[in-house]
């Protein structure tokens, strides 16, 4: 008594002292604030502030902005202040909130540093282990107990201990508490009066070890035995033909509707249900009848759990409404439910599609677009598959960003060069270009002065040409560059194709006579402008990996114009096209070229032998002669957005 009074008065006295400890902690700080307020003078400052659901940290950095003060705030501190201060001095406000949210301060100079404060621990003082008052005479054999809710454990070991007689414990009486007083009673005695008095049965075996285990209680009712051991019910049922013979066989263990057993091989699914549900004094309620069979052979599962088991693949569900288990065919009425499952990452658009047709069978299912969700009627087990599968597909697309960069280059140089002679219906101008090129008309006059500058020398002595005689002189050479660049982004999602198209559109001219002959003779004239396109269009279709990895299938269809065959005809054209699959990593440029034609023209017209002589060609003839090259390069840069 005297110890326990002892043990008592210490712990008094830590307590006391944790308590002093924490008041003197605050009349610490509450001191060092007041000797540091004569250098700090803002700590006398009023404080004029309203804050909700604010950080400390920030808190205290206001304060300290405010009036010029140096605090540091620990960042593992995750409180925050709800307060409204008016008129209080800025020492007060940190007196308060060190109190009110268990901090401290740590002083170093002029340096304030706000920490958690942990408090001293406590000295935990064991409370001595109770010594049990258990005695053994070797030479009689005598055992003596004094016990008073001892562990049973404790107890069977200090036995073997002091008498060297094994104590074997069952499983499941461990930490049973036991009572009892004997004195020098026989050893075996005194057990069996012992297991008595604690409702244990103590057994002694052949070998000489004492097997103890909670006491069996046997009732015998219409000559059905329940062995209550360890509290578990275990139950067989025989269920009888018509003949009288068994036909099915089954057994289980109901402790509770939360804790079922049963095993059994082809065993009628009603007859289950009914003991099972008896047992536990669970409500149910057949809304049609139940032939179905099965064999089930499960073990600790809930009532809800055993129904899963024994209905999965079969045409029955059950529903829990009321507290009532309402079981029978899954197109009975009362069993069928309707669901509306919204999707969250995707478009509503050809899931059904998707849905595997086993799982939707005899299960409605309706697009709503308007909620982007599905709309289910059907049996819960198929709802609940339905919804299960539409968990998983229904994740975040990936957007993918496609920057797309198009070079296209051309260069072309043409010569043409010539004279060209005749008779024009009327008198031609002199006139024209000399430089940078050369195209020059000269007139019947111009010719004319030209041969009079001739003649005289020697034997020459031409004649004058007509009036409508010309000359055309032409040596010209032109060249050209053309770099055209375009950078167009597409965003598709993942799976989707993105299309672009860059366009030119010419027109021509198209006249249709139609002659209608009837009393009289009409000729009827339609004029028509038709076009002609020449476009760039670009397919670009991604396919995101997991690795974050992209699949492109790119197509390219360029067309573009030639020269008219003639004036007034439709403009000729030229195609290019490819496709391609490549695999590029995310934010990877890849280039596309390639595309590159050249092409050499030459033409010309002259006096037939004369014009093929050289040098003298050039007097006889007209020449032009054209080489161009064009060259296409693509740009390509996917990148992945979720």
């Amino acid at each position: 008594m005297q110890k326990l009074i002892y043990i008592l008065g210490i712990v008094g006295c830590l307590l006391w002292s944790v308590t002093t400890y924490a008041n003197d902690r605050i009349k610490q700080i509450e001191n060092q604030l007041s000797a540091m307020t004569a250098e700090m003078p803002g700590l006398e400052e009023k404080v004029q502030m309203s804050v909700s659901g604010v950080s400390i940290q920030e808190f205290m950095r206001g304060i300290a902005d405010a009036h010029k003060l140096n605090i540091s705030v620990d960042p593992a501190i995750k409180q925050e202040v709800v307060n409204n201060f008016a008129n209080a001095t800025v020492s007060d406000v940190l007196i308060f909130i060190c109190k009110e949210y268990e901090l401290s301060i740590n002083f170093i100079g002029s340096i304030m540093s706000i920490v958690k404060y942990n408090p001293p621990q406590p000295i935990v003082v064991e409370t001595p282990k109770k010594e049990l008052q258990i005695n053994y005479d070797k030479n009689g054999d005598k055992l003596s107990l004094d016990l008073s809710n001892d562990s049973l454990e404790t107890v069977a070991k200090l036995i073997t201990q002091k008498s060297k007689k094994n104590m074997v414990l069952a499983s499941g009486v461990t930490p049973k508490l036991v009572s009892s007083y004997i004195e020098d009673m026989p050893f075996d005695n005194a057990m069996e009066k012992f297991g008595i008095a604690n409702d244990l049965s103590i057994t002694k075996t052949e070998d000489g070890f004492y097997l103890i285990d909670k006491k069996i209680v046997t009732n015998e009712n219409n000559n059905n035995k329940t062995d209550n051991r360890n509290t578990n019910k275990a139950n067989k049922i025989n269920n009888r033909n018509s003949g009288g013979s068994i036909a099915e066989e089954f057994s289980f263990n109901a402790k509770s509707n939360l804790d079922i057993s049963v095993f059994g091989s082809d065993v009628q699914i009603a007859d289950v249900i009914k003991s099972v549900a008896n047992e536990t004094g669970t409500d149910y309620y057949f809304v049609s009848d139940i032939k179905d069979k099965t064999t089930v052979n499960v073990q600790s599962t809930t009532f809800q759990g055993l129904l899963e088991n024994l209905l999965q693949g079969t045409e029955l569900t059950y529903e829990y409404r009321d507290g009532i288990y309402i079981i029978g065919e899954r197109k009975t009425e009362g069993l069928r439910m309707t669901k509306v499952i919204q999707l969250q990452h995707r478009s509503v658009e050809k899931v059904t599609e998707n849905i595997p047709a086993n799982i939707k069978q005899n299960v409605d299912v309706k697009e709503f677009v308007d909620l982007n969700s599905l709309i289910l009627s059907g049996s819960h087990p198929q709802i609940k598959e339905i919804e299960l599968f539409i968990k998983q597909i229904d994740k975040v697309v990936p957007v993918v960003l496609i920057e797309v960069m198009i070079v296209d280059y051309s260069n072309k140089r043409a010569n043409s060069t010539g004279i060209e002679v005749g008779l024009g219906n009327e008198p031609a101008e002199t006139g024209g270009k000399v430089f940078p090129e050369t195209n020059m008309s000269l007139s019947s006059s111009s010719i004319n002065d030209l041969i009079e500058s001739f003649n005289g020398y020697g034997i020459l002595n031409l004649g004058k040409v007509t009036p409508n005689f010309y000359v055309n002189i032409k040596a010209l050479e032109s060249q050209g560059i053309l770099n055209v660049k375009s950078t167009p982004k597409l965003a598709t999602l993942n799976g989707h194709e993105a299309t672009m198209s860059i366009g030119n559109t010419e027109y021509y001219f198209e006249q249709t006579n139609n002659v209608i002959t009837n009393t009289s003779t009409q000729n009827i004239t339609t004029k028509t402008y038709k076009s002609v396109n020449a476009d760039l269009s670009i397919t670009i279709k991604p396919f995101v990996s997991g690795d974050d990895q992209i699949t492109l299938e790119i197509t390219v269809n360029q067309s573009d114009f030639t020269e008219k065959i003639e004036p007034g005809a439709p403009p000729g054209s030229v195609s290019r096209d490819f496709t391609s699959y490549i695999r590029v990593k995310d934010q990877e440029m890849v280039l596309l070229g390639g595309l590159e034609e050249k092409a050499t023209r030459e033409s010309g017209s002259g006096v037939p032998f004369l014009s093929r002589i050289p040098i003298i060609k050039w007097f006889f003839s007209s020449r032009t002669k054209e080489k161009s090259r064009s060259k296409l390069n693509i740009f390509i840069k996917p990148t992945v957005i979720y």
